[in-house]
């Protein structure tokens, strides 16, 4: 029997990016995959409890409050509380696996007082997020620091992406032989293509009109602002639906009510800002007749929103940066936009970017034929390559190799493609 402890800061009901819709997929897929020959521990942020087949899920929440001077400081104290939780709550395990750097402390001191070997996952890295420090202020060179800790003294590292291999390599140094890329994947079942006008009309959504999509939050990483800014350059006169909220600062907050209220009243397209967090069920069917959905991140590791839409067999416009071209292939499920960044992560010329982004998006609204063959295309893609099952194995198999090698168990580690002794 093989016990993992999962750790991490998103789990249902508290989700709200994709690390969340991962590990909630994941968990799920290893239950079934096990086979009844593991057991998996969940301990999360919040108030959760499920008992669920071979599926135990308990929520953290921080004992108490401790004092911050900076305001912005207080978000980090009540997660170095709740991992101090975790690491005292987690029972008896063979491997632990974290999920963001939110649980990264954790896991370091699961290792030291388990003696056991850590797992990450990387769906994003602190250095490639710089304008975090807006958020969290200078607790954002505390997250900074402990992610590197935690990096530098995993056993095994889960790539999501090609490009995130590389960034783990040069960043912090983990050998090759200790990161693995495992894509992140799709619901199959609970994305595909559902048609329903009704839900459309209920956020202001034009059924009878053709219209570009955004899903996601107002941040700098999802690169909104740029999209906003495309779309005075846009030859179509389609809807441009965006179903964007949570803004992580109150200046990116003020910043984009005033670029939506700017194209708003241009009075060239219409544009529907739907700012509540929109449920799956709704949001299926936004996606599918949606005739474009648009990616213009400026740091993305790999993009399970890109995998949501194209479930739903809709093309793809997304900025050519991290795993997006592992996900999205050029010409043939959408088109890819280059993109030149600044150390800062944005682009180097914002206003080309944008252009650019419109002249993609009117390639695809411009060409019904086009549109629907790379929806199909789209579609093909994600049943051939990113569905959760094919995942839990792979993640599964790395545990067993990497808990094998922690027991000097040689054969079965290399067996698994992990040698004992590794070297950068």
């Amino acid at each position: 029997m093989l016990r993992i402890g999962i750790l991490t800061n998103e789990y249902p009901p508290h989700v709200y990016g994709g690390a969340g819709v991962h590990v909630d997929h994941l968990t799920r897929a290893l239950v079934g995959a096990c086979e009844g020959e593991c057991r998996v521990q969940i301990l999360c942020f919040g108030e959760q409890r499920v008992e669920r087949g071979g599926l135990h899920v308990l929520g953290v929440r921080p004992p108490v409050a401790l004092p911050a001077r900076d305001p912005r400081h207080a978000k980090l104290f009540a997660t170095l509380l709740q991992d101090l939780v975790m690491s005292g709550t987690l029972g008896d395990i063979d491997v632990v696996h974290c999920h963001t750097w939110y649980t990264h402390l954790a896991g370091c001191l699961v290792k030291q007082l388990h003696d056991v070997p850590l797992v990450l996952t990387t769906h994003s890295l602190e250095p490639h997020r710089p304008w975090k420090a807006e958020q969290l202020g200078t607790a954002y060179n505390v997250s900074t620091w402990i992610e590197r800790t935690a990096y530098r003294n995993a056993d095994g590292v889960v790539a999501v992406s090609d490009a995130m291999r590389e960034d783990v390599r040069e960043l912090y140094g983990v050998p090759r032989d200790r990161v693995r890329v495992i894509h992140n994947g799709i619901d199959l079942e609970r994305f595909a293509p559902i048609e329903n006008a009704a839900v459309l009309r209920k956020y202001g959504i034009d059924p009878d009109r053709p219209y570009v999509l955004f899903v996601g939050r107002i941040t700098r990483q999802k690169g909104i602002i740029h999209l906003v800014h495309a779309i005075r350059h846009l030859r179509s006169d389609a809807q441009v639906v965006l179903c964007a909220g949570a803004p992580d600062t109150t200046e990116i907050a003020v910043e984009m009510t005033g670029a939506v209220a700017e194209a708003q009243a241009a009075g060239t397209h219409d544009v529907v800002w739907v700012r509540e967090m929109v449920p799956v069920d709704d949001l299926v069917p936004i996606y599918t007749h949606a005739f474009v959905f648009v990616c213009p991140s400026v740091y993305e590791p790999f993009g399970i929103i890109n995998l949501e839409a194209m479930a739903c067999e809709t093309p793809v416009v997304a900025s050519a940066v991290g795993g997006i071209p592992e996900v999205v292939q050029h010409g043939e499920t959408g088109f890819l936009v280059p993109f030149d960044a600044k150390p800062d992560g944005e682009p180097i010329d914002p206003e080309q970017f944008s252009r650019d982004l419109a002249s993609e998006i009117d390639r695809v609204l411009a060409d019904d034929d086009l549109r629907r063959a790379m929806g199909r295309n789209a579609r093909a893609r994600v049943e051939h390559h990113f569905g959760w099952s094919a995942i839990a194995r792979q993640t599964l198999e790395f545990y067993k190799a990497i808990v094998a090698r922690s027991r000097g168990d040689r054969g079965q580690a290399e067996e698994q493609g992990i040698p004992l002794q590794t070297n950068v």
